[in-house]
């Protein structure tokens, strides 16, 4: 698509409106190259009237390719191919150029042209192959009306449909007067069990489907011809992707082509994925209420400690524990084991302010977050969640901040976390070797950065103390999901 924009712009004055209209064409006219058995490519006149260069190219998937080169790119000038020049000044088709206009009349200028190119072989066209060159003839003369791709669509607008995947073609009135082997193989697994040929495809459609709720309203009118548009047919035995494309020509219409994919094994591991999703989302919902729980019993137990060191100690264990909640309370609501680390961050800011008088502070430190790490994994998340909160802990607990900023910085390799404060500021021998001199909860936060994250921990005293964390992101925590 982008090589469409970019030509068009270097080498045409065609405007963004004209380009739009040749980006909906190149998007769906790989089912005319299917159909045609042929190649199609798309020439686009240029600013100065001197010729026509390629802009797209599209090979079928049913035959073999008469184009072996990229022609994307190349230039020809005016009067080397004439039917691209006839077909560029009558806005008709000529032989195998289908003009495009900029809009679905006659007063709409040409803005390209798709040459068919096929080979040139004999062969011996089978009742198929037959029903898929009359088909892409009358695709061909809608582009050239505005009527390809349909302007109206109905549905969801999903994969492009796939000629080998099962083809019927409707009278105008609905009835099947031609369906491929792959369609009648699809419909049988539907649990067809009367003759296709003659039958009305949009009823037929219809009453095979027992899909549970309600019904797709635009079933009957896709699977009738009656409207352009995608759905889905499904019962017990199968699901079934319906395209669907009125053929029309001026002043009438030819009847439809409809196209038929059994998705039956993709929708069902589709909803296997969901459920395996749900479960795992439940089980995070279920460790979040379980140690909400435990961080309740430990506030109640602390309410009732008679000694402060006790009343203490159950509040930093209250507050560990609800760290981890917090984790497994925003993977709850995930699809995956990716989560936006900031909100964790934010969400444990606030239960420090929530529990700093339990925790032997007083409620008017500020706590300020600043930068972003952006979307972490849960392996890499959950230890450094817990590290934010025993340094959010210590500066509250026993440094007695009034003031404590949280930094935040990503780079390409590792994610930093500053926490500083304005405190009582720690030994030096304490900055030197945290692991062993330290209290308990910078001893957490050394094991779990050097032991989980294989990252680092720095302190220093400046005015406060400052604690640096770097934590390397690898590929393989960032993508493994596995839990």
């Amino acid at each position: 698509m982008g090589t469409v924009a970019v030509l068009a712009q270097e080498r045409t004055d065609l405007q963004p409106d004209e380009v739009a209209r040749l980006h909906r064409v190149v998007e769906a006219w790989g089912l005319i190259a299917d159909l045609s058995l042929g190649d199609l490519v798309l020439w686009l006149p240029t600013w100065n009237e001197g010729g026509a260069v390629a802009a797209a190219l599209v090979r079928p998937t049913t035959a073999s390719t008469t184009v072996e080169e990229d022609l994307v790119g190349r230039f020809v000038p005016r009067g080397r191919l004439p039917e691209i020049d006839q077909a560029l000044h009558f806005g008709r088709a000529i032989g195998n150029a289908f003009p495009i206009r900029s809009r679905p009349d006659s007063q709409g200028r040409v803005i390209g042209v798709v040459v068919r190119s096929s080979s040139t072989l004999t062969r011996v066209a089978g009742q198929l192959e037959e029903a898929y060159l009359q088909i892409a003839e009358e695709l061909l003369h809608m582009l050239v009306a505005g009527d390809f791709p349909p302007p109206d669509y109905v549905g969801e607008r999903g994969d492009a449909p796939r000629v080998g995947d099962g083809l019927v073609r409707l009278s105008p009135e609905g009835k099947v007067t031609y369906a491929s082997p792959n369609a009648m193989s699809v419909l049988r697994r539907l649990g067809l069990a009367t003759d296709l040929l003659g039958a009305d495809l949009g009823s037929l459609v219809v009453r095979l489907s027992h899909r549970h709720g309600p019904m797709d309203q635009h079933l009957a009118l896709i699977a009738g011809g009656r409207a352009a548009g995608q759905t889905e047919v499904e019962n017990a035995h199968a699901v079934v992707l319906i395209n669907g494309i009125p053929l029309t020509a001026p002043g009438h219409t030819n009847g439809a082509l409809v196209l038929l994919r059994d998705v039956t094994d993709v929708r069902r591991r589709e909803r296997a994925l969901m459920s395996a999703d749900a479960t795992i989302r439940e089980i995070h919902h279920r460790v979040k209420n379980n140690l909400q729980t435990v961080a309740a019993l430990l506030r109640m137990q602390g309410r009732r400690a008679q000694s402060e060191e006790a009343r203490l100690a159950l509040g930093e264990a209250e507050l560990r524990v609800a760290a981890i909640a917090v984790v497994h309370e925003t993977l709850s609501r995930q699809v995956d084991e990716m989560l936006e680390f900031d909100d964790v961050i934010d969400r444990i800011i606030s239960l420090v302010r929530d529990l700093a008088p339990a925790l032997g502070g007083n409620d008017s430190q500020h706590i300020e977050r600043s930068g972003s790490a952006g979307v972490l994994s849960a392996e890499i998340a959950t230890p450094l969640a817990m590290c934010v909160s025993e340094l959010l802990q210590n500066a509250v607990e026993h440094a007695q901040a009034d003031a404590i900023a949280v930094e935040i910085s990503r780079g390409e390799s590792a994610v930093m976390i500053t926490v500083r404060d304005n405190g009582q500021g720690i030994a030096q021998e304490v900055c030197e070797d945290p692991a062993n001199s330290g209290g308990l909860g910078l001893q957490i936060v050394h094991s779990l950065v050097t032991g989980e994250l294989q990252g680092t921990v720095s302190i220093a005293v400046q005015e406060g103390t400052v604690v640096l964390i770097t934590a390397p992101i690898t590929p393989r925590k960032l993508n493994d999901t596995r839990v």
